[in-house]
């Protein structure tokens, strides 16, 4: 299954933890698990709340008399959990990266970070929690969308901080993120180290069969709906000939030609499948460029982020499509006029058919001082006879008898 995390107004545990049960997760799982390291008393209350307007499932998590525990300290309850291995390696990686980011900050060792942030038992219940639920609900691959941190300071144990908190930023390195449209702290460190353990890539949301929807709600009145949704499906598999892509576009009115071409240069070379431009007329009457970029589903994060470094555009816009593929390959060619690539590709209703590639015709022209339409054809007629493929562009024979005769 693949899940798809909307973080436009934030992570935190308990939010992605709350998601995760109204998806389906049994909380009863977890506080079995809870139980089995010695947590007993750690309890875990799950409600139905709204948030502007909005149904989903707030998780609170309590522990009377909660002890200040140290990171070597929860490694060592997390070991004795009766949970599968791989919830637990994933529950320690996510604990591990928190502690590493907290030790980082205030300048400790690890195993000496014994802080809130770390040793309450609500972090432990989430990290636990969100493992169990990834697991239980078959989630092989989760997708985020771009990470709202917020603004401003938050009140903390350790004082007032920036927003985002110095562990939060720490752990949010690689990732994608925005202020989002509320202010003080929407992103928690202990979301943070969620997303950077379990979010396999960024970006819109991924083909999919949609099964189920879980949304997880947060404490704090923002003024918009405080949630964390979650949508899990079955991967759509494309068809075969056929492959998953995305058309990135925007509009250009302020870079020269030149600055342009540049541009689409740079972005072929970065390995996008295609690229392309198209006279546009904008706003206000002004003639413009649309700049249009394709590339593999699992590349356009990067490339759009891209595209925006290259052009410094404001925006992109972002198409999930799909290509037919021809069966095809490239095979070097002896002929009159020396080595060159050709593409082969088997069209429907004509068969396999041959190509030269415009790169390899163009140089051996240069070279040899003749037309490269000239260079075409005989590269192409040669290629022809050697491997009895058909050039794909079938060009009138001088044998053919002139419609004015």
């Amino acid at each position: 299954m693949i899940g798809y995390l909307d973080c436009s107004t934030g992570v935190s545990g308990d939010k992605l933890l709350g998601a995760l049960v109204h998806a389906g997760f049994d909380p009863v799982t977890l506080r079995n698990a809870l139980a089995s390291m010695g947590l007993d008393r750690v309890t875990v209350a799950v409600a139905e709340r709204t948030s502007n307007g909005v149904t989903g499932i707030g998780i609170t998590v309590t522990e009377p008399g909660a002890p200040r525990r140290h990171w070597r300290e929860l490694r060592g309850l997390l070991t004795t959990a009766d949970v599968p291995e791989a919830v637990r390696e994933r529950a320690l990686a996510a604990l591990g990266a928190l502690a590493a980011a907290e030790a980082e900050v205030h300048g400790v060792p690890v195993d000496d970070v014994h802080f809130h942030e770390v040793g309450a038992a609500d972090t432990v219940t989430d990290v636990l929690g969100v493992a169990l639920g990834m697991h239980d609900l078959g989630i092989t691959e989760l997708v985020a969308s771009p990470v709202a941190v917020g603004g401003g300071t938050v009140q903390t144990e350790h004082g007032e901080l920036p927003v985002p908190a110095p562990a939060t930023a720490l752990l949010l390195r690689d990732m994608p993120t925005v202020p989002g449209q509320a202010g003080g702290e929407l992103t928690t460190p202990t979301g943070a180290a969620l997303l950077a353990t379990f979010v396999t890539g960024f970006g819109f949301l991924p083909p999919m069969t949609l099964r189920r929807v879980g949304t997880g709600l947060g404490t704090r009145d923002l003024g918009t709906p405080n949630i964390c949704r979650l949508l899990i499906g079955e991967t759509e598999t494309p068809a075969p000939g056929h492959e998953n892509v995305v058309v990135m576009e925007t509009n250009i009115d302020h870079l020269t030609p030149e600055e342009l071409a540049v541009a689409a240069g740079r972005l072929r070379d970065a390995g996008s499948l295609d690229v392309w431009q198209t006279p546009v007329v904008m706003k206000k009457g002004r003639a413009g460029t649309l700049l249009s970029v394709l590339s593999s589903a699992e590349e356009a994060p990067r490339l759009a982020e891209r595209i925006i470094t290259e052009t410094g555009t404001l925006g992109v816009r972002m198409i999930a499509a799909q290509r037919r593929l021809v069966d095809r390959d490239v095979a070097e060619i002896a002929t009159s006029l020396g080595t060159a690539r050709f593409k082969t590709a088997c069209l429907p209703g004509t068969g396999r058919v041959l190509r030269v590639e415009s790169d390899d015709a163009a140089r051996i022209a240069a070279e040899r001082g003749m037309p490269v339409a000239e260079a075409t054809a005989t590269l192409e007629e040669d290629a022809s006879r050697a491997t009895g493929v058909q050039p794909m562009r079938q060009r009138p024979s001088s044998q053919t008898t002139n419609p004015s005769d």
